[in-house]
């Protein structure tokens, strides 16, 4: 708990004007131009813009060039988008940036006391204690819940050998298939860049789309058997938290769920797996193991589990 209140007042600093050059750690604050072969470009304009050095918020070359500024001064600064940019037309090409600098600020350690908490939103330091805290042990049951729903779904996986319907398993493996070259051309990353070659990635895509499909049969049937259902209550839940994830777009993101089942489908899938485990679980022998939090991540953070990246919200 210490540690992460220790890591919440290291990245909360306090900002103080000086007169000395900008350094890593400083805030600068700029207006700019960017322009890309003598014209400025879309979204590359700004004015009173915060840019702290060393924070990485920016594209390659732009905080660097703001080392050494002072309040008042004027620079030229070249930078390179980088080649998996998000827009084409900036991809890889060098721009510069017409900067003036209007504030140097120096950043210290802000004092843990209850003003800093009330700045955070907490009353005082104790309840901010006892919110990191409540927000550690969620961490923690989450990835623990994770670990053995993924050890009970590959037992599940391991444990049962029957033929698979190839309609389903082909239209999973196209969906995995077309996620994984849609993120390739995004990134501008090759299979051999990811040491292995588009035979071999289709052979692996291939085993993970029978695991799903596999899976998806098995607990159905389970869920079938047993009579588990999702209520539109819970639904309506899930879409409700989906929906909260685009502000200002409430509205075109209801409809298109309310008028696209398939995407509903997509709301509903994960509930009823969730709900398919837990009755498992309960029929199930649990015993606890007190482990390291390397060892209850480390699955978690080497990608396990996780089908190499394809956007599905089930963990088969």
């Amino acid at each position: 708990i210490e540690e992460a209140v220790e890591r919440i007042v290291a990245t909360n600093p306090n900002f103080k004007p000086k007169d000395g050059p900008a350094q890593t750690g400083d805030r600068v604050t700029i207006d700019f131009v960017g322009k890309l072969n003598g014209e400025a470009f879309d979204g590359g304009t700004a004015t009173d813009a915060p840019i702290t050095l060393g924070a990485g918020g920016f594209i390659p070359g732009f905080e660097e060039g703001l080392e050494g500024v002072t309040a008042g001064d004027d620079k030229i600064i070249e930078a390179t988008f980088p080649e998996a940019y998000g827009e084409p037309k900036l991809a890889g090409k060098t721009v510069t940036f017409e900067v003036k600098v209007k504030e140097v600020a120096g950043s210290e350690a802000p004092t843990l006391d209850d003003e800093f908490a009330k700045s955070l939103g907490a009353e005082s330091v104790a309840q901010m204690r006892e919110t990191v805290k409540g927000r550690l042990e969620f961490d923690r049951n989450m990835a623990s819940r994770l670990k053995v729903k993924r050890a009970l779904l590959d037992g599940l996986n391991e444990g049962h050998t029957f033929e698979l319907p190839p309609t389903l398993v082909d239209t999973e493996f196209k969906a995995i298939w077309d996620k994984v070259l849609h993120d390739q051309e995004h990134s501008k990353k090759t299979f051999e860049d990811e040491g292995t070659t588009a035979e071999d990635a289709k052979k692996e895509y291939r085993d993970i789309a029978e695991r799903r499909v596999r899976l998806g049969l098995l607990l159905s049937e389970i869920g079938s058997r047993n009579e588990i259902t999702v209520s539109d209550d819970e639904v309506n839940k899930a879409l409700i938290e989906r929906i909260r994830q685009f502000p200002g777009q409430e509205r075109q993101v209801y409809d298109f769920y309310r008028n696209t089942p398939e995407a509903l489908a997509e709301i509903r899938a994960p509930i009823f797996e969730d709900k398919v485990v837990d009755y498992i679980l309960e029929l199930a022998k649990v015993s606890d193991k007190d482990v390291s939090l390397e060892e209850l991540y480390k699955d978690l953070d080497d990608g396990q589990g996780q089908e190499h990246g394809h956007d599905h919200n089930h963990d088969h």
